[in-house]
Formats: structure tokens, sequence, C-alpha cells
């Protein structure tokens, strides 16, 4: 009985890889031609997803790759006020470090057999046990997995749910090489993470492995079409840099200074997230993991949520070999629960950070007491 995984991100990965280590075969099909076809996206948070990768073995490649001096944050308000600093000791554990998305992605890729996964097989259709892809092709499978993110098409085999904007959305630009280019500006922002909170916009700068400074820009209680009506001319760099400068009247000049420094490269992003809590009723054959199963909020839960997913449906299948429905019941009745909960705790996180005295609520969200 063929286990189809739809979608080699980390939680289809996560999946494939705790499935191989238990001696079970499974086959991953992504749309993008190549594993280099396209960026994966900035730094990572791993805490609770670091026990998927213990039950993956590979933990101890992942402190290879992880950085503990991601765990730094400095919180600020517009007018350049410090409100919080914490500074990770060079030999600070591993609770929540950061890691490169690209770095963590190929380490999972890397311990797979090279067949594992099929590149350019974008899904058509599903159902019936047949898996349609776009150039005309098919597979078939005894369980289907979607692991294919937020516009997942497997998802409608067992839900009408779908993804809704939430009211934040997000310009994404960046700094290349800041130590050599912006020397001062790297100082200023630290190793790890640098928020600026108020006045409904969020600035948060994060380091990647590579160098890049990645910065996004988040406008809170804002239209899905907000983009359309913003003045931000995106096909002009130039133009819009200066543009979202003047969106944010009164913040300090090191900050409007950041976004100056950016290069040309700057993409928006609506943000949009599954009904929280969501359920669907046994359904033989299919289950979903990751974003296409609980899209939320992108405070720092979901791709920990994926990887959990993943290596705890290998689990369950593991222990039910020969029993896909029973597997994939109490893997769903688990993550229901555990992914509720973080949709949850992320929806109201999401609420602090469009609020008025977002900075303030923040820092007694790191300060409780």
């Amino acid at each position: 009985m063929t286990i189809a995984i739809v979608g080699a991100g980390l939680g289809g990965l996560a999946l494939a890889r705790v499935l191989h280590v238990k001696g079970i075969d499974a086959v991953v099909y992504e749309r993008e031609p190549s594993r280099a076809s396209r960026g994966q996206g900035g730094m990572l948070d791993i805490h609770s997803g670091q026990r998927a990768l213990r039950e993956a073995g590979l933990i101890d490649r992942f402190a290879t790759i992880a950085r503990a001096e991601g765990q730094d944050m400095r919180l600020l308000e517009p007018d350049g006020t410090l409100l919080f600093q914490e500074d990770a000791p060079d030999d600070a554990p591993l609770d929540r470090p950061e890691v490169d998305r690209a770095d963590l992605r190929d380490l999972l890729l890397d311990s797979l057999p090279e067949d594992t996964v099929r590149w350019g097989h974008a899904v058509a259709s599903a159902g019936d046990g047949v898996l349609r892809f776009a150039d005309g092709s098919s597979a078939a499978y005894g369980l289907l997995v979607g692991a294919d993110g937020a516009n997942s098409r497997v998802r409608a085999l067992l839900t009408d749910a779908r993804p809704a904007h939430i009211g934040q959305n997000v310009v994404e630009l960046g700094i290349p090489d800041v130590d050599r280019t912006h020397p001062d500006l790297a100082a200023m922002l630290g190793r790890g993470n640098y928020w600026v909170l108020g006045n409904g916009v969020s600035l948060a700068a994060q380091r990647n492995g590579d160098g890049r400074v990645r910065i996004g820009i988040s406008f809170y209680d804002t239209a899905e079409g907000w983009f359309a009506t913003s003045g931000i001319p995106f096909d002009d760099p130039a133009a819009a840099r200066k543009r979202l400068i003047d969106l944010l009247p009164g913040w300090h000049p090191r900050f409007t200074a950041l976004i100056a420094a950016c290069d040309d490269t700057i993409v928006p992003r609506s943000i949009t997230a599954l009904p929280v809590g969501l359920t669907w009723p046994p359904t033989p054959g299919v289950t979903l993991l990751g974003d296409a199963a609980h899209l939320m909020p992108p405070v720092g839960q979901g791709a920990n949520m994926a990887l959990l997913d993943g290596a705890l449906l290998g689990l369950a299948l593991a222990a039910h070999p020969d029993d896909f429905p029973t597997a994939v019941d109490a893997y769903e009745r688990e993550m229901f629960d555990r992914a509720g909960a973080a949709a949850r705790m992320s929806a109201d996180m999401q609420e602090l950070l469009s609020s008025p005295d977002a900075a303030q609520k923040m820092l007694a969200f790191f300060q409780p007491g």
C-alpha cells in the first residue's frame, strides 16, 4: 500500500524520513522542478520541532546548523526606545535556536534515499486512490498525505475550509552581506531578532546564515487588497523604499535607515490563516499535515507544528503498518488537539502584535510579573 506525500516541505520530508528510519517506503511528489528551483525563505525558530528531529535521528546534525546566537532578542518602540535586550551566551543551550530554512530542508533531503522525492510533479487532482499530475501522468496510492502548504489541493478531499486574510500585509526586504556593506547597521541589529513595534506596524529584522538581513514590515488591520491602495510602487524599488519610509511617520531615523539600505528585492505578502481548531471527519486513505492542515499566523509555530506532524504521523504508521485507518485516526486526534492549541496561541499573539500598545504588551510577555 503506497504512501504518497504531496509536498517536499519540512513536514512532508520529516514524515518521509521517519518512515525511512522505520523501514517503510514512501514517495514524495513535489511540484518544483528541483530542490534548488526557488528560495526557501529566512530563519526559523525551532523549539518543539526538535522532538521531530530526534525521532528522525537527525538531532546531532541539526546542532551543527543551528545558531544559538539567533536566540538574541532586542525589542524597541518606534521612537527608538530600547525596551528589552537579551543576548544568549556563547554556550547557550539550543532551546530555541534559529536555523536557515534552506539548511534544515537540505538536512532532511540529504537523509533520504535519492529516489524518494519526485520533482516536477504538480498535482492536478486526487481521489479514488489515484494522483493525477499536470503533465498527464498519474500514480496510485494507498494513503495520501497532503503536505502541500497553504494552498493545498489535497485539503479539498477532507474539508471545504480555505485560508482567509487576517488583516496583515507584509513587505519583505533585505540587506545583503550586512557586516561588510553596513557595519553600523549590523552592530545595531545584533546577532538575532530585532523588533520594532507600535502604531499598528511592526518591523522585524533577522540575520540569515548567509549574512543577509531579512526585514519584514507588517501593516496590521489592513484589508486583503491593501497593497493596491498603499501607494507602494513595487515595480520601482527605489520609489518603493521611499514610500515605505513615508508610511512610518515619526519612526526613528535608525529604523528608516534600515529600509533605505535594502536592495531591490521587495516582495509583498498578504497573510492568511485557516480557522482555529479546524478538524474534519475521518476519511479513508487521506490526511493532512503542516500548513495544509492548520495554517497559522507567522509567529513561530508553523514550522514546528509541521515537523511534529510529519514525525508523529510517521510513528503512528510504524505502529500500525497494516492498518492505515487506525494509524491516521490516532495521528489526527493528537494533531487536532496540539495544533488547535498552537493556533489559538498564534491568534492571541497576532492580536497582541496588532494592538496600539503592542511593544508594551510584548515587553510584559518577555518579562511576566
